[in-house]
């Protein structure tokens, strides 16, 4: 969990802002979200899904927020994915008893707490190694817990996972012998898919991902194993995964957001959800004039998949350019050299370039409706990567 910093006596740091407050009141740098845009988000996805047949188990590494999580399963959402066993503990503790990590684990210490907060809820986790296995048996049979396990198979993306049915038949031997274990059934991402720019290129990349996870699943059956979940997907290619016949669940996170990357994406409008997400910044500094200097920078802003746009009038600006991030300062400068530029003083709203990384970033989320500050959302799974 977080820690609280104890501040000298009658300094404690006040709130960037407060329920009823206007944006513009918004101490800065800060994360905004528009709660229409966001729920209208939340809403589109959980439909298709419904409509699909296929269960959607939205990834928390995206929002790291609990209130954003509990959004998600009112509105039917099966459980949560969390990247990490440390992220996990805050979505536990606010009553979210299904979680899926979807990641492989190793060292005892994790393997030890997964085994702990197991006994709190349903768990379930990746293996794509037999020592995992067998980590994951010991722990569990000391705390006396229980886990579904999915293989990885690596359908693609040539990170994590195993190459085949034979390598994954191999892993279920090695679960047979511990009944505390039980086969969930088989993680498939592929990550490269999901910011491939155009949107028929996207398409056949996620039809052969999804093609390689059926011949897995295929073979499985040949050999008398059923395979009762098929969990991956992501955001860029939700459309196509809930087309293939091959998923069963699927893991978007980013699409509650939308950062600048998948907005660069091609895609129809069906499927183009909205930017909700932004960082509210100032104008600190007017400079000589040619440029003016924002208060968020690389501490503020991932810039990992490109630098922010700056957001206007529910559009990126025409003219302002987020020009160069140094650690607590960003440049913005004008297309058209005789435009007027922001005064200083003036707050910009910035769309990130990566929603995940940046959430990383912030202690809390300002959720407005219409201009006016609702809620203030911790962002309590910030720096829970262990």
């Amino acid at each position: 969990m977080t820690q609280t910093t104890a501040y000298p006596p009658n300094l404690a740091l006040p709130p960037a802002a407060r329920p009823g407050d206007p944006l513009t009141a918004v101490d800065t740098p800060a994360l905004v979200l528009d709660l229409d845009a966001f729920e209208r988000n939340l809403d589109r996805l959980q439909a298709a899904a419904g409509a699909a047949g296929v269960a959607l188990r939205p990834h928390a590494k995206a929002h790291k927020c609990p209130a954003i999580a509990l959004a998600q399963l009112r509105r039917g959402a099966v459980g949560i994915c969390c990247q990490k066993v440390s992220e996990a503990l805050p979505f536990l503790a606010a009553g979210i008893a299904d979680i899926h990590v979807s990641n492989e684990v190793v060292g005892a210490a994790k393997a030890d707490l997964l085994a702990r907060m197991a006994r709190q809820g349903r768990f379930s986790v990746c293996v794509d190694h037999p020592a995992q296995v067998a980590a994951l048996a010991e722990a569990t049979a000391r705390h006396g817990s229980a886990l579904a396990v999915f293989v990885e198979v690596d359908i693609g993306q040539g990170r994590c996972g195993v190459p085949d049915a034979p390598a994954v038949l191999r892993l279920l031997d090695a679960l047979a012998a511990h009944p505390q274990l039980r086969f969930g059934g088989l993680q498939a991402y592929q990550g490269g898919v999901q910011h491939v720019r155009r949107q028929a290129d996207r398409r056949d990349a996620a039809q052969r991902a999804a093609a390689r996870a059926g011949e897995v699943v295929a073979a499985l059956a040949q050999a008398g194993v059923a395979c009762p979940t098929v969990t991956g997907g992501g955001t860029g290619s939700v459309e196509f995964d809930l087309a293939s016949g091959v998923y069963t669940e699927l893991q978007p996170g980013s699409y509650v957001f939308m950062d600048g990357d998948y907005g660069r994406n091609d895609a129809s409008s069906a499927w183009r959800f909205e930017h909700s997400l932004f960082l509210a910044c100032t104008v600190m500094s007017v400079g000589d004039g040619t440029r003016v200097i924002v208060d968020a920078g690389l501490k503020s802003l991932a810039v990992d998949s490109g630098l922010p746009t700056v957001w206007h009038a529910g559009a990126e600006s025409p003219q302002l350019v987020y020009a160069a991030a140094n650690d607590e300062h960003g440049i913005v400068r004008c297309r058209d050299a005789a435009a007027p530029r922001p005064e200083l003083g003036a707050q910009l709203l910035l769309v990130p370039g990566h929603c995940d990384p940046t959430l990383n970033l912030h202690d809390d989320i300002v959720a407005l409706r219409g201009g006016i500050v609702e809620a203030i959302w911790p962002v309590a799974a910030r720096g829970l990567s262990r």
